[in-house]
């Protein structure tokens, strides 16, 4: 276990959240292609909401497990054990996965025979279809497996992650959307339902990514016992008495969108294609920058707390809130303004109109106004979590569901599925501000500190990005009608200068960026 202290990276926590955003960048622009090449080949069909309901199912535990409540729950516990009992690691680590692995196998047989109720479950409005709703079955019995390889997957990455070893977990997703490119290609020559392929792609990259992570995690000497099922071990009772609060404090977001998913099945064709588009830019957002801030701070917090420095804990929270508002705030305000721009760019061709580029612009204008608020759960729940607390966050994500739920009913009868991502949009700044407050209210953050380094400058130089932003945006006629190479070009210009003003502005009223290199 020596060996493993000797080999923790001392980058910091700027150093380790570039190199995360850096890999995941790329991931992110192959899922964009991902995307385009979607779009291109089966467009706003029947066909391809039944593969985004399907998909939705193994990419929800995903979140769950990965960036949710897996994660929070065993990250501080095994940070727990690596600064109190460094000995105990390796059984620890066997007993959690074999008895891990048992559920996630237990679900996956569940899942393969009970297919159709699960479409019911996340998509009823399929039923008045039978041909879509029988593909959506098909689709979830080919990739329910990958529920099994994801969460295995995440429980070894959040390993790599606690030992701040953060490049191999952030690249492993880029290996998912090179197969499903592959996948498409290869699907719409060989195959009489082409989508179907797009499924065997999704299996395939899970089983490599496991393969591949849980080598690294050997290599760090803490696989030496073969996985056991022990639920009655302590670190496994601790891990799960954590983790069930923490299924929906930390995921409340994601319950959300599943609930968006279901009424969404029953509005008209195209509403479930036309929300994942909008959602695939917000979370290209959320994930290059927002969970990477997550996925360093978990650790370091768990640390800190480990270890009683609440001196050093405070300061990194700090860091932290006050990172997250000024790049989550501009990224909102970004979404919002290019909203059709980039859709435009992005996915019209082929099958992908532009009559779906205005109704996924309507989605993503009502999506973008909850970045920043994404950014801040990103940073405030692994607080909560990092102190082994998972009964606050659980309260107010049922606080957030339930403003969620109240808010479709009513928003969808105006806005159809843009009133959806409204209702979403406003329920994750409802649980962002109370992760906020509860801080301030339990001692564990004083707000008073967030306006250190003045921080009150980030207002005035987001105004002028808007500025900025809404006249390039006058220019609708380029944006839709423009060459692609040309509109490419004009976006990059676009963006680049966003970039610089914002960061130069900052500068010019006396906000300096150097204090986010240290924890301060």
């Amino acid at each position: 276990m020596a060996e493993i202290a000797q080999k923790i990276q001392k980058k910091g926590l700027l150093g380790s959240l570039f190199t995360i955003s850096a890999l995941t960048l790329v991931s992110r622009i192959l899922g964009l292609i991902r995307d385009m090449v979607f779009a291109s080949y089966f467009g706003a069909t029947a066909m391809m909401d039944a593969f985004n309901v399907a998909f939705r199912i193994p990419n929800l535990f995903r979140r769950f497990f990965g960036e949710g409540a897996f994660n929070q729950s065993f990250v501080p516990v095994f940070s727990e054990y690596y600064e109190k009992k460094r000995d105990q690691l390796p059984l620890f680590i066997a007993e959690v996965s074999g008895s891990l692995g048992i559920v996630l196998l237990g679900i996956t047989i569940l899942g393969v025979f009970f297919a159709p109720e699960l479409v019911l479950v996340f998509a009823s409005g399929f039923k008045s279809d039978p041909e879509k709703f029988a593909l959506t079955a098909e689709l979830v019995r080919i990739m329910i497996p990958y529920v099994f390889l994801i969460c295995m997957l995440a429980m070894y990455s959040s390993i790599l992650n606690s030992l701040d070893r953060f490049a191999l977990p952030a690249l492993l997703p880029s290996l998912l959307n090179i197969a499903m490119i592959i996948g498409a290609f290869l699907s719409v020559q060989f195959l009489k339902v082409p989508i179907l392929g797009l499924g065997y792609a999704v299996i395939i990259a899970g089983v490599i990514q496991c393969l591949i992570v849980m080598y690294s995690v050997h290599q760090q000497k803490l696989l030496t016992y073969v996985p056991k099922v022990a639920f009655g071990a302590p670190g496994v009772k601790q891990v799960v008495i954590l983790m069930i609060p923490a299924l929906i404090g930390s995921s409340s977001s994601q319950i959300n969108i599943l609930i968006n998913t279901q009424l969404a099945s029953r509005l008209e064709t195209g509403s479930v294609t036309w929300l994942y588009y909008s959602d695939r830019l917000v979370e290209f957002a959320l994930g290059t920058v927002a969970v990477a801030l997550g996925t360093v701070v978990l650790p370091k917090l768990s640390r800190l707390s480990a270890s009683n420095d609440q001196e050093g804990f405070e300061k990194t929270v700090n860091w932290g809130i006050r990172l997250a508002l000024v790049l989550g705030i501009p990224s909102s305000i970004g979404l919002i303004l290019l909203a059709e721009p980039l859709l435009a760019l992005l996915f019209m061709r082929g099958a992908f109109t532009y009559n779906d580029v205005l109704m996924s612009a309507k989605s993503l204008v009502t999506y973008g106004t909850s970045i920043a608020a994404y950014f801040l759960i990103k940073i405030l729940a692994p607080v909560y979590y990092s102190r082994q607390d998972t009964k606050t966050p659980l309260k107010f994500g049922l606080v957030s569901i339930a403003v969620n739920i109240v808010l479709q009913f009513i928003l969808v009868k105006y806005y159809a599925h843009a009133g959806l991502a409204l209702s979403t949009s406003i329920a994750a700044w409802v649980n962002a501000l109370l992760l906020m407050f509860g801080l301030h209210y339990l001692g564990i953050y004083r707000l008073g500190r967030l306006m250190t380094g003045k921080l009150w400058v980030v207002i005035p130089a987001n105004l002028l990005l808007a500025s900025f932003l809404y006249w390039v945006c006058q220019y609708n006629n380029f944006w839709i009608y423009a060459s692609l190479w040309v509109r490419l070009g004009g976006l990059m210009v676009v963006v680049l200068t966003s970039v610089i003003g914002y960061f130069v502005c900052l500068h010019l009223l006396g906000f300096s960026l150097k204090q986010f290199r240290k924890v301060s």
